[in-house]
């Protein structure tokens, strides 16, 4: 084994010296090997209650399966992203881009919690040398700042949660967790205490601040990653948690319920008036995230089957969205929508990936964001009647600021760049296609799941 990776470390190096091409088709090969050995391997996994153990306290179940595909997977279009880094800096992000994967699959392999709380926090380190290091605005250190803060600040409750649990339980082991009947009462700080570390990953409303900064400080890749995966990290732990503490759970989730739909209102709101094209993104991520965090407390198996869905799909519509705006920055160097304008009659092929996004992140047919969206409705109108009005008003404020995005970019006339004539690139439409295929053949295969 260790020769094996002497070998490969070896070659890797061998590769940079040659041509940073070579190498990162090497290193994408790689990638792809081992996207489609987990792939064999979720055969013999159900959705439910089902685990796959690999060695000591790490192992996977189908959820975990598909959060570890997906990172995989969105590493491997950011790594289509830096083509145009110059070769002097293409080594540091490939070793911090591999660093950040290895720690998100022992994250989502963990399986004790002191592992999962150490993966959990580690992997910000990689994301904050990215926005600290690739950013181009000087307000970069702020965005990082207001990340590490949030982050640490509620991670405190729940590491000493884990000890509270080490004392009384002898065992930190999830499935050893979930089979214990606790003896000890929880209440309603103990549990909050437990999902706020995770709330403030999603994030939910009021501890949401540091996403929109963070996004609009980070280079492309930041942005790939963060919406991909990183905000993915937060629902995970959830429904990991959950499956420990449902009974306690069960007992807030209306006035959980009530405080998140009301926020991702708000957040919909505030979509609508947005001028900076990523704050835009940004905040529809927030709304997503509440939505999928709905769908998680009303504990029904189709509930968190769909909010695993949309785990996935808002993951690789997001990121797609982000990669289209930073083509169209590259170019015009502004964010701005005003600026921004009439991008048709300059990049009429990219509009057309604009429009299949847009659409994708207001849930039209045929997108894995549909069948996500529509599985969480036939819970919510079970959980609740009433919750056919919060299903109507984040379904409208969902197309309304998908439409205002693409409509507002795309059309109309701007004579700043009467001039400017410079085609998309192959690379760039090829990671827009590998952000459509996995939508449509989720779509396509949803039986695999």
């Amino acid at each position: 084994m260790m020769g094996l990776l002497f070998f490969l470390i070896s070659l890797f190096f061998l590769l940079f010296i040659l041509d940073k091409y070579i190498l990162m088709i090497f290193i994408q090969n790689l990638l792809l090997m081992l996207f489609f050995l987990l792939f064999f391997y979720s055969f013999n996994l159900s959705f439910y209650n089902n685990w796959l153990m690999i060695y000591m306290d790490f192992g996977m179940d189908k959820i975990s399966f598909l959060m570890i595909m997906l990172s995989i997977w969105i590493l491997f279009m950011m790594f289509l992203s830096i083509l145009s880094v110059k070769v002097s800096y293409f080594m540091m992000l490939i070793f911090q881009k591999l660093i950040l994967l290895v720690m998100l699959i022992m994250f989502f392999y963990s399986l004790d919690l002191i592992n999962f709380y150490l993966f959990f926090e580690i992997s910000l380190i990689p994301i904050l040398m990215m926005i600290l290091g690739w950013g181009s605005q000087p307000e970069r250190l702020q965005a990082g700042i207001y990340m590490i803060i949030y982050t640490l600040f509620a991670s405190l409750p729940f590491l000493l949660i884990i000890l509270i649990l080490k004392v009384n339980f002898l065992s930190l082991n999830m499935m050893y967790l979930i089979i214990l009947n606790f003896n000890f009462s929880m209440n309603f700080f103990l549990v909050f205490g437990i999902m706020f570390v995770f709330l403030v990953k999603l994030p939910i409303y009021f501890v949401h601040l540091w996403l929109p900064k963070a996004h609009v400080e980070a280079p492309i890749f930041g942005s790939m990653i963060l919406a991909g995966v990183l905000l993915k990290l937060g629902g995970y732990g959830i429904i990991r948690f959950m499956m420990i503490f449902l009974k306690y759970f069960y007992n807030y989730n209306i006035l959980i319920l009530s405080f998140v739909l009301v926020g991702s209102l708000n957040v919909s709101i505030m979509c609508i008036r947005q001028i900076d094209l990523k704050m835009l993104i940004a905040y529809s991520s927030v709304v997503h995230m509440g939505f999928m965090f709905v769908g998680m407390f009303m504990f029904f198996d189709l509930s968190l089957f769909s909010s695993v869905l949309m785990m996935i799909s808002h993951g690789i519509c997001s990121s797609g969205m982000f990669c289209l705006l930073n083509f169209s920055y590259k170019r015009i160097k502004s964010r701005n929508l005003l600026i921004n304008k009439g991008l048709l009659q300059y990049f009429p092929n990219m509009s057309m990936w604009w429009f299949i996004f847009c659409s994708m992140n207001m849930a039209v047919p045929p997108s894995l964001n549909l069948v996500s969206e529509i599985y969480l409705m036939i819970c919510m109108f079970k959980f609740s009647e009433w919750m056919f009005l919060y299903i109507f008003i984040l379904s409208f404020f969902g197309g309304v600021y998908s439409i205002y995005l693409y409509s507002f970019s795309q059309h109309g006339k701007n004579y700043l760049f009467k001039n400017l004539f410079n085609f998309n690139s192959i690379d760039e439409f090829l990671l827009m296609i590998m952000h459509f295929i996995p939508m449509m053949m989720m779509f396509l295969n949803l039986w695999f799941l």
